[in-house]
């Protein structure tokens, strides 16, 4: 059976050089167009991943206006086409004007054949690579949801996400500490979720949010009459979650006098609402979150520290999105899945600056950052594919070389997947290798390659 050969669309008007440009490219279908209609006309009927263009075309061929008009086209109708510009007309600066337009790469007339061949079939595998990298995208919000709920590929959080999982059956009380914006309220609903009291209420609390003269009041409810203002009889958020889950995020804010009465509950699993005098008997399950270091508070006595190992039988640390490999991207393109249908149908993806970007870029902000600037991006992009400038993240160029190095690019992109494939395998090497499609001789040879362990 022939194998299908690639599509390369060759805009050039000279006709000798169209000849000698197809009779180059055998492993190419090579097409010819020597004006813009004819090239936009294929472009669109054949979707060629590669595209040599001429800037000097008719009815300009003196020029390069006609030229451009052609890049721009190609980038608005198909921009993850690798446009690669030839011009003999000042031709650094219309390269570099071409570059800044959207075109992968550009060559100098006179024409030398094997360098153009070279560059051409360069931009060929860097598109399958994106491609294979969209696909991937694609595909994630099924193959790496844990918990039910929570997104990620990274052995970090699926390590996090096993812990969560071990002990989401027992009643012991579980700490979750971890920076702002790490997800400490999803990973607490995955673990009501995963725990025998999941057809029971999940109730979250920001103890940081409430006022200390009303915090009392939300956590343990109050009579009528209790005090100004209480008109009727409220249930407070502990009696709610009753038979299911009760999250106190940034318990490191609650006051020391509330502690005393939060203990009390711990101990004897009953509560007394403001203004009550009878106890009632609740089964809670507390799971709480702080970013505070609650050992340094223990210390000077802002926390108590009988409460603290009340509170932290099991304690789970979650990493920063810096720290979980891989998965600022999974998790940008989710978010663009998300806000582009409702908030601008014709954004369809990242650009490949953007897609380094996000790679490159700390998140001091974490999930809530990364989430907050696709979100923004999304409504404000003008093209199809969300850019480094849409993101605002374009002020990391010293990393532009980085990022465009393909032998870098691949073996970051090589690490990631078998780290990921490792993780989803429980490192067991024979799954692992058929996850990614390879042998278990060829693996275990990438493993020693990239020093990985396993």
């Amino acid at each position: 059976m022939t194998a299908i050969r690639p599509k390369l669309l060759v805009v050039e008007d000279d006709p000798g050089l169209q000849a000698q440009l197809k009779w180059a490219y055998e492993d190419f279908d090579v097409l010819i167009a020597g004006d813009r209609q004819s090239a936009l006309t294929l472009l669109r009927a054949e979707e060629p991943p590669v595209v040599t263009l001429d800037l000097g075309l008719p009815p300009d061929p003196d020029g390069v206006s006609e030229g451009f008009a052609v890049l721009d086209a190609i980038m608005a109708i198909k921009p993850d086409t690798k446009v690669i510009v030839a011009s003999g007309h000042g031709a650094r600066e219309s390269a570099l004007r071409a570059i800044q337009r959207g075109a992968y790469d550009f060559y100098a007339k006179p024409v030398d054949i094997d360098t153009i061949g070279l560059i051409v079939r360069r931009a060929l595998h860097v598109w399958k690579l994106e491609r294979e990298n969209r696909l991937l995208g694609e595909r994630a919000p099924d193959n790496h949801r844990v918990l039910g709920r929570l997104l990620t590929g990274s052995p970090e959080m699926v390590k996090v996400a096993r812990t969560i999982e071990r002990v989401a059956n027992t009643n012991v009380s579980v700490m979750l500490l971890g920076a702002s914006g790490t997800g400490k309220e999803l990973l607490a609903r995955g673990l009501h979720d995963a725990s025998a009291r999941a057809n029971g209420a999940f109730v979250a609390i920001n103890c940081a949010a409430i006022p200390e003269n009303l915090l009392e009041s939300e956590l343990f409810g109050h009579e009528k009459g209790a005090f100004t203002g209480a008109v009727k009889t409220t249930e407070g958020k502990i009696e709610l979650a009753n038979g299911g889950t009760l999250f106190l995020d940034e318990v490191g804010d609650i006051p020391l006098q509330l502690q005393v009465k939060l203990l009390r509950f711990l101990q004897e699993r009953t509560i007394e609402r403001i203004g009550g005098r009878r106890s009632i008997d609740v089964d809670t399950r507390i799971v709480c979150a702080t970013h505070q270091n609650l050992d340094a508070m223990t210390g000077d006595g802002r926390f108590r520290e009988d409460l603290y190992y009340r509170l932290a039988e099991i304690v789970i640390k979650i990493p920063t999105l810096s720290e979980r490999s891989g998965d600022a991207v999974l998790l940008a393109r989710a978010f663009l899945a998300r806000f582009a249908p409702e908030m601008n149908p014709a954004v369809r993806g990242f650009s490949p600056d953007a897609l380094g970007a996000i790679d490159a870029w700390a998140w001091p902000g974490n999930v809530r950052e990364l989430e907050n600037r696709v979100k923004r991006a999304v409504i404000m992009a003008d093209g199809k594919l969300l850019t480094a400038a849409d993101l605002d993240l374009d002020d990391s160029s010293a990393n532009d070389d980085q990022a465009l190095n393909l032998k870098s690019a691949r073996e970051a992109t090589d690490r990631r997947m078998i780290r990921q494939a490792l993780a989803r395998s429980d490192g067991n090497i024979s799954s692992t290798a058929r996850l990614l499609g390879i042998s278990r001789p060829t693996l275990y040879d990438l493993l020693k390659q990239y020093d990985l362990q396993h």
